[in-house]
């Protein structure tokens, strides 16, 4: 059955699907190609007559993941250059003032798309909520950071995005005024940021950090740098003029090198002290340029930023187990490097013990994956809800514990697990969770996150600094759980991140 609705750029032709009106490959934005691909987003050209909705549009442009993790998070490529486009799935486009929810994808700012099959909105819409999900340009074409353009490009298509459905949502069904934005990994730094982002302030009223929080933001200077070395190896200038012309299947060879050498071991040489010393995590993310951003995204909410946006954070318990466990790096990781990576951190060699103590782990291997799970993931999220204890919005906490039997069971509770239970989508996702996920967990997660958008209350006590209670989710039993890890938490106060 098909449906017709009117956007303000023109009619649009979706299809039902087991009750359920979706839309895909709607136009937020121009394609971003020839002299524009590294404009700020334009508006997208009205069209006559019906444009067809019904087929994912183009996926951005990206590198596939390395072959350990990609065999584990399946991704979707669809060729072409009209990808700045988002999908709707609504339960009745007829329907007035039902919530509205906006799914910002992630992997690293390179990788991922609004139409992966894990993403699909089905079980939300089912649920009374207008899901939305899009595509946003990605690593060198969306973040690399160039005197002609503007910066943050992948940014400013996310509030193109939300831009676009605060305009439009209202004839879907949904509530311009009732808007949650989630995300997941890059997908959740993003959420933060656009929290810390004045363009973005009043496009929505609650948001969901899924394993991300706001310390990932690049310095303007580490950003030139990385620019100049992309354009030194393409051999042309470190402009936009100059790499609009690059062919793309280069760029994502080059995007890829310099990955692959900042989080490895880059050499001061090339990269300068700065780089070499740590001071970048992720090459391609939101850049503080004075203008969009003007501080990292954590310290603009300290300040009191997203004060009025009701929040609901987590983590999942083993995060960082996704990036060692599939290489089977764990078995080689020594004490020695368990050492130097604490005292690199700011923590003595007595760190590890603690770990040890409180049940997170026994080998180096173990331990350190514990260690980095909380110095990219946890703890950067606890400091974000620590800032926003009088903010007069809510702000829950929640862990995500069930540990996927894949891999022998030695990914754990990794990153990007809670996926398919959030979504509903454990059918799309054999790779990571198995052929037998609990059901009733997916049921028990969901609908907590139905529950937020629709009320801003999950369905347990807020986040406080006194108890540090979140909920765990975990089969078969899901719990209130008290200050989770409080002996390694306390390693961290004070250290930099």
């Amino acid at each position: 059955m098909e449906i017709v609705i009117r956007t303000g750029s023109g009619d649009v032709r979706g299809s039902k699907e087991n009750g359920i009106a979706v839309f895909r490959g709607i136009p937020y934005a121009e394609p971003p190609v020839g002299a524009h691909r590294f404009t700020a987003p334009r508006p997208p050209r009205p069209w006559d007559g019906v444009r067809d909705a019904t087929e994912f549009s183009a996926t951005a442009p990206r590198p596939p993941y390395p072959e350990a993790i990609g065999a584990l998070l399946i991704e979707r490529f669809i060729p072409g250059d009209d990808y700045l486009t988002l999908n709707v799935w609504t339960p009745d486009p007829n329907a007035v003032g039902l919530p509205v929810m906006v799914w910002i994808h992630g992997g690293a700012f390179t990788n991922g798309s609004g139409s992966e099959p894990v993403y699909d909105g089905a079980a939300f819409a089912r649920d009374g909520v207008v899901f939305v999900s899009f595509n946003y340009r990605l690593g060198i074409i969306g973040f690399a950071d160039l005197p002609d353009a503007p910066s943050n490009r992948g940014l400013l298509d996310q509030i193109a995005a939300l831009e676009w459905v605060r305009d439009n949502i209202a004839r879907f069904g949904g509530d311009p005024g009732n808007v949650t934005v989630f995300g997941e990994s890059a997908g959740a730094m993003s959420v933060c940021t656009l929290m810390a982002t004045p363009r973005a302030r009043g496009l929505f009223r609650r948001a969901i950090l899924q394993s991300g929080a706001g310390n990932m933001a690049v310095a303007a200077e580490d950003a030139t740098t990385i620019a100049a070395v992309i354009a030194h190896r393409l051999g042309v200038e470190p402009t936009a003029a100059a790499l609009a012309h690059v062919p793309v299947a280069q760029l994502l060879d080059v995007q890829q090198q310099v990955a692959q050498e900042i989080q490895g071991a880059p050499a001061p040489a090339v990269w300068g002290e700065r780089i070499a010393g740590g001071s970048v995590l992720l090459p391609f993310a939101p850049v503080i340029d004075g203008e969009l951003l003007s501080q990292r995204p954590a310290e603009a909410i300290a300040g009191g930023a997203g004060h009025d946006v009701d929040l609901l954070f987590g983590t999942t318990t083993d995060e960082y187990r996704l990036f060692l466990a599939p290489t089977g790096l764990l078995p080689f990781i020594t004490g020695d490097y368990v050492t130097t990576h604490l005292a690199k951190s700011g923590l003595d060699a007595d760190a590890a013990k603690a770990y040890t103590a409180e049940g997170r782990g026994e080998e180096p291997g173990d331990i350190l994956a514990s260690i980095i799970t909380d110095q990219v993931f946890r703890i950067p999220a606890l400091r974000i809800a620590e800032s926003r204890v009088d903010a007069p919005a809510r702000t829950f906490g929640y862990e995500f514990a069930w540990r996927t039997p894949q891999l022998d069971g030695i990914l754990g509770a990794c990153h990007a697990v809670e996926l398919p239970f959030v979504f509903r989508t454990l059918d799309r996702a054999a790779s990571l969770v198995g052929t037998n996920p609990p059901e009733e967990l997916a049921e028990t997660v969901h609908n907590a996150w139905v529950r937020f958008a629709t009320s801003g209350d999950p369905g347990w006590p807020a986040w406080n600094p006194e108890t540090r209670s979140v909920m765990r989710f975990d089969h078969p039993v899901s719990e209130m759980v008290t200050d989770p890890y409080p002996a390694t938490r306390a390693l961290w106060d004070g250290v930099p991140l």
